[in-house]
């Protein structure tokens, strides 16, 4: 059907040869361009902006004001050999930006079958979010990153180019991961990791000062980092340290607790809970 001849288009902008299925919901103010496609279990909040050749299928709620350019997916089907065509989501939040041919699987029934993305993320070219991974607010994924199943990235994360996320893991909130990078273990929060694979290397400074970190917060977390990964003290003689030079700031605890979760998983994804023996 000519998207002209859809009801619920009647208060956006869509160009000529889109298609759009009458059952779609489109808000006002959207503006859709030439060669996309719209399937009928597809909301768009108001505002939105879709450049040419984009496609949106499956279930797939689309929050407001987000800006998808040419040959972005949303929705396609999850690329997991166990999926059998059942009714799955991707919730997409607002004031995001899908550059070219970013792709947005939609979730399995292995979680609560659902594809998360918050608010104010920033997807760079060709990036990958598959399947059941939950994406949170503020966050900026260079070209070519891909995301494996599962995965987790909360706020203020910030990740390179071409960095490859196994499944399971979680990114950390205000970390960031540098090009190239293979991740295979947890990335701890206010930490910048790189490598193959990838090892805390110290923290996260940068986003830290830009976001209004506190002196003594940086200064604790950077004793943290050193009895951490550059001493290896251990999680627990760590906490005692950093407790007598009154460091156990919030922050401090933060990254603590993370790092404990983490060492209570296998393969050092704290998702991954240890099989019993």
């Amino acid at each position: 059907m000519n998207a002209t001849q859809n009801p619920e288009c009647d208060m956006a902008s869509v160009a000529e040869h889109a298609v759009i299925d009458p059952h779609a919901e489109i808000d006002e103010d959207v503006e859709i361009g030439p060669f996309c496609v719209i399937g009928p279990n597809v909301r768009i909040g108001r505002g939105c902006r879709l450049e040419n050749n984009v496609t949106i299928m499956g279930h797939v709620a689309l929050g407001e004001y987000n800006h998808l350019y040419p040959g972005v997916v949303i929705g396609g089907e999850p690329q997991d050999l166990s999926y059998r065509g059942s009714d799955t989501l991707v919730r997409i939040g607002d004031y995001n930006t899908f550059r070219e041919c970013v792709t947005v699987n939609r979730a399995t029934e292995k979680e609560d079958g659902v594809t998360g993305v918050g608010s104010h993320n920033y997807f760079m070219a060709c990036t990958h979010v598959a399947h059941d991974c939950r994406v949170g607010s503020h966050i900026v994924i260079a070209n070519g990153t891909l995301l494996g199943g599962h995965v987790h990235v909360q706020d203020y994360a910030s990740l390179s180019g071409g960095v490859a996320v196994h499944h399971y893991t979680t990114i950390g909130g205000y970390s960031f991961v540098s090009g190239l990078s293979r991740v295979l273990h947890d990335v701890p929060p206010f930490m910048l990791v790189e490598g193959h694979p990838t090892r805390p290397r110290c923290i996260n400074v940068v986003a830290l000062k830009r976001n209004h970190f506190s002196p003594e917060a940086i200064r604790a977390l950077a004793e943290a980092h050193r009895l951490l990964y550059r001493a290896r003290v251990g999680l627990d003689h760590a906490r005692e340290i950093l407790r007598g030079k009154e460091h156990l700031l919030p922050e401090v605890n933060e990254l603590l607790s993370f790092v404990e979760v983490q060492q209570e998983g296998q393969h050092g994804r704290g998702r991954e809970r240890r099989r019993a023996a």
